[in-house]
């Protein structure tokens, strides 16, 4: 077995804006991963290009990423009584990290991106993320 130890470039931004509009504005930024488009490709099908037109229609038009999946933390959290406002977002582009994972099948550990939006006990509203680039250098 093999450690490594490496710094990650973490990335916090604070709002003034409310829990729903930062999560709603970020939401409508991003398209949503469909696997079933995917999975509608037989394995070693030759035509590439359009299975790459499949899916870049599905990224977000603004930010070229789309939605593979959300976890509500705030939900999980009010089982135990504690009221909290926090969602992580699972995205990510398959084409960016098929460009990445040619280079490095170990890049796959940190694709898609995992981003944190939670309210604090302020009432502002955090948007967090390690940065990619610090991520993927880590492993090349």
């Amino acid at each position: 077995m093999i450690t490594s130890t490496f710094t990650v470039n973490h990335v916090q931004v604070e709002s003034d804006k409310g829990f729903a509009e930062v999560t709603n504005t970020f939401e409508q930024q991003l398209g949503k991963f469909d696997l079933k488009v995917v999975e509608s490709f037989p394995v070693g099908f030759s035509n590439a290009e359009n299975v790459k037109s499949k899916i870049e229609k599905m990224a977000g038009k603004k930010s070229g990423f789309m939605l593979f999946g959300t976890i509500n933390h705030g939900g999980l959290l009010s089982i135990f009584g504690k009221d909290k406002k926090a969602m992580q977002y699972v995205i990510g582009n398959p084409l960016i990290a098929i460009q990445m994972t040619e280079h490095n099948l170990a890049a796959g550990l940190h694709v898609p991106l995992r981003v944190l939006i939670y309210e604090d006990d302020q009432g502002k509203t955090h948007l967090e993320y390690d940065k990619p680039s610090s991520l993927y250098w880590s492993v090349w």
